[in-house]
């Protein structure tokens, strides 16, 4: 993946489909759009409200000055006491009022709407501009409203005597062009910070765009996208099982090659995020997929697969895991080992034939006509008692084939190969391929732990109890430790040296495979007469 991605973006890092825009460019600009859109937006979510709430505030103002202001006691009196004059008694207490608060005017009306004071001596004695009604009822009144003097924030209250009764109003106004100006005042503050928000977020868009930037390795989304595709394609289509890893051993990928070595649905659709205990189970497989067992070229048996694994980690703590199929060539590696022992065998046999027909012409030319005779028949007996010996109680002919062949190698090694009295077999097998592999195994084996014994010998049992098939194989050789009796049919286990074009420690874990694949068993123990025995049953392998 990786030099497809460095030929992607070529020497110059300037070399894409077409010359689209690199992912990193719009990711940044796409970021600071955001930013600044959000800056913008809050920025005038907090000015919109702003406006209202100063608006109250002036208002408020207004009416507690006019409250502030009725509430003078001088100021009742005063109303009463006169007409309107310029420079009277309430003009005064009113133009005191107005500049120690800074209102823009301070008005007080009789009960006929007169106006006894206001900032302009010249309107003192005219009617108000506003219908002073709802004060003079008795109700506090908060408004903007335009006067004589402008636009302004006014709060209007009634004047009361000290009897309760109302006898006038008091109307206090606060300029609008000072709620504007604060307003106005308020909006460099607030685009400084936004400015400062834009900038933290420009920032953080900038430093997040370089490290997508190493991570797409500078690529357009154009060619991401086709990388993707390319790899599904490309994954999917190649005789290799590849599974993808996380750090957590979780599995990310697994292509259509390895779901069908490994066993699972096709396409493995569900097999994504899912650990790999839990897809595949415990055993050699998943050590192996998880980093548990480590090294180069790991075979491991799944299913009735001989697989070949590698696994590579990547930058991010995961792993990518190859597999190969090697099934064939186990079975090929087997059938020359059984060809080579053949050959040995025949070729034991011919120099053996070839000694037996010197010692035959010798007795003939020496004129012994009946030793002659009793020799040959001795020799030619033999042989034909032994393939008579198995054909009767073995009546499937691979497995006679199989162990008339296994009995002859066994002697040229100098094991004796018999078949146990309880020996019986009908010619009724579901599945003889399967029985001739274990069989198979299970012998050689045996043959290899018998040679070299004070009385090397091996022995075969096969019977049927009803559909059930039992193999029993016994050896003369120093048996097996109870406690390695589970851990020899573990892959890779193995006391003998690998040979040229296979490994070993596999012959053991597929024997119990193929059993447990047929829901039967497999397992060691010891011989009766020391060394060991491996049994093997299998419900249902008879018709």
């Amino acid at each position: 993946m990786r030099s497809h991605l460095t030929s992607a973006t070529g020497a110059t890092g300037a070399r894409r489909f077409g010359r689209p825009r690199r992912a990193v460019s719009q990711i940044l600009l796409t970021q600071l759009a955001i930013a600044a859109g959000v800056a913008v937006l809050a920025t005038g979510l907090f000015l919109a409200p702003l406006g209202s709430q100063l608006d109250d505030q002036a208002m408020r103002r207004a009416l507690a000055i006019a409250q502030s202001t009725a509430a003078d006691p001088d100021l009742p009196t005063a109303l009463l006491s006169g007409p309107p004059a310029p420079d009277g008694r309430v003009q005064a207490i009113a133009e005191r009022v107005r500049r120690a608060t800074g209102a823009e005017y301070v008005v007080v009306v009789d009960l006929r709407g007169i106006r006894r004071s206001h900032p302009s001596p010249e309107l003192i004695g005219l009617p108000v501009s506003t219908d002073p009604a709802d004060a003079l009822a008795g109700r506090e009144v908060m408004e903007i409203d335009e006067g004589t003097l402008g636009r302004s924030a006014r709060g209007k209250v009634p004047l009361l005597a000290t009897d309760g009764e109302i006898v006038g109003a008091v109307s206090v106004g606060i300029a609008y062009d000072n709620v504007r100006d604060r307003l106005v005042g308020a909006i460099p503050g607030l685009l400084a910070y936004a400015g400062g928000a834009l900038a933290v977020g420009a920032l953080a868009a900038f430093v997040l765009s370089r490290r997508i930037q190493r991570q797409t390795r500078d690529l357009a989304f154009s060619d991401i996208a086709g990388l993707l595709a390319e790899r599904e394609a490309m994954l999917h289509s190649i005789r290799e099982g590849v599974v993808a890893l996380d750090r957590a051993g979780r599995v990310r990928l697994v292509n259509d090659e390895a779901a069908r070595l490994l066993g699972l649905a096709p396409g493995a659709p569900d097999a994504a995020g899912r650990p790999l205990e839990e897809l595949l189970g415990p055993g050699r497989t998943t050590d192996v997929l998880a980093g548990r067992v480590t090294g180069r070229d790991l075979l491991t048996v799944q299913g009735s697969r001989v697989l070949l694994a590698n696994r590579m980690p990547t930058e991010d703590g995961g792993a990518v895991a190859t597999l190969r199929d090697r099934t064939e060539v186990e079975h090929l590696g087997r059938e020359l080992d059984s060809t080579r022992g053949l050959i040995d065998a025949l070729r034991a046999q011919d120099h053996e034939h070839a000694n037996r027909l010197h010692t035959l012409l010798g007795l003939l030319e020496l004129g012994l006509h009946e030793e002659a005779s009793e020799f040959l028949t001795e020799v030619v007996g033999v042989h034909r008692s032994t393939a008579e010996q198995v054909t009767e109680k073995v009546h499937d002919p691979l497995l006679a084939a199989l162990l008339v062949g296994k009995a002859t190698v066994a002697a040229e090694r100098g094991v004796a190969l018999r078949l146990a009295p309880a020996t019986l077999l009908p010619d009724r097998l579901v599945d003889p391929g399967g029985l001739v592999t274990i069989v198979g195994n299970l012998v050689d084996n045996a043959l290899d732990a018998a040679v070299g014994s004070a009385d090397p010998r091996v022995e075969v049992e096969l019977c049927a109890r009803g559909r059930t098939a039992v193999l029993r194989v016994r050896d003369s050789g120093p048996g097996v430790p109870a406690d390695r009796r589970e851990e020899i049919f573990t892959e890779g286990w193995s006391t003998k040296l690998p040979s040229g074009h296979r490994e070993r420690g596999l012959g053991l874990a597929l024997v119990r495979r193929l059993a447990q694949r047929q829901g039967g068993s497999a397992r060691a123990g010891e011989a009766p007469d020391g060394g060991a025995e491996f049994r093997v049953e299998l419900p249902e392998a008879l018709r």
